[in-house]
């Protein structure tokens, strides 16, 4: 097996930091240095530390097509990784890239791109910084149209249906794995959505688009959220809100991993 990850085996009883549980409970966010938890939607730096640690090694070059405020790409800096970035929108990009060179180290490179990430060509990206691969890629796509991130009719979170999301989100993930290398891994973090009185379950949805495409299910995690910000200061509301109807109030997200074998 290709050597994926820095983890010395003869040393695996010191990595207790390091998750290998399908369950993750993570019960504060890391806000130090340059990760901020103000954006709407982001998530905590913990999620790709995580996967960082398990499926990468220094000087790897890590594609987040989905970037927002920079978490995977503060992260990746941190962990001696390089890492591409595209966002939609300029001013959420430019408030990212400030506060990732904050954090600048010698000799990793962090790339931030403004760009669609479904059309962008994302191969010439790398081609401009001299590489034509990259080694893991992170997707944290908008949960559909729960959070609205701009007036942009490309953004996803814009979508009119289900449906249109989906499509959306698969010319995303052809356009990454285009530039993933074989043999390495990828990575969704997603959640679900509750209308018209039902579940919609995104995180499954996208699951399947996943192993459509070909990409191996190589785990489905389970995280544990607390308060929203669309729910903060509201939790005897919504669960009151449970109690007299018939649905439970999600605290959870999903962290679906996959390889590339084709």
């Amino acid at each position: 097996m290709a050597k994926y990850n820095d983890l010395d085996m003869s040393k695996w009883k010191e990595y207790q930091d390091i998750s290998t549980d399908s369950l993750w409970i993570i019960d504060k966010r890391d806000n130090s240095g340059a990760h901020s938890g103000h954006y709407h939607g982001n998530f905590v730096p913990q999620i790709p530390h995580q996967l960082f640690s398990r499926y990468t090694k220094k000087g790897d070059w890590i594609l987040d097509p989905f970037m927002g405020s920079g978490t995977s790409l503060i992260e990746a800096q941190r962990m001696g990784r390089n890492s591409i970035g595209i966002e939609l929108q300029y001013d959420v990009a430019k408030e990212a890239h400030d506060r990732i060179i904050t954090e600048k180290k010698e000799g990793i490179n962090s790339k931030v791109v403004v760009g669609d990430s479904r059309t962008c060509n994302i191969a010439d990206i790398l081609g401009s910084i001299g590489i034509n691969r990259v080694q893991f890629a992170i997707l944290h796509p908008p949960y559909w149209d729960i959070v609205k991130f701009s007036d942009d009719p490309n953004d996803l979170s814009n979508c009119t249906t289900v449906d249109s999301f989906l499509k959306s989100f698969g010319n995303v993930v052809d356009n990454t794995m285009n530039v993933l290398e074989k043999n390495r891994y990828c990575a969704v973090v997603i959640g679900d959505k509750y209308a018209n009185s039902q579940v919609i379950p995104l995180g499954f949805y996208c699951m399947n688009i996943m192993q459509e495409k070909g990409l191996l299910l190589k785990a489905i995690l389970v995280k544990n959220f607390g308060e929203t910000k669309g729910k903060s200061n509201s939790q005897a509301i919504w669960r009151y809100r449970a109690l007299s109807s018939d649905f439970y109030i999600f605290k959870h997200e999903y962290i679906f991993v996959f390889k590339k074998i084709t």
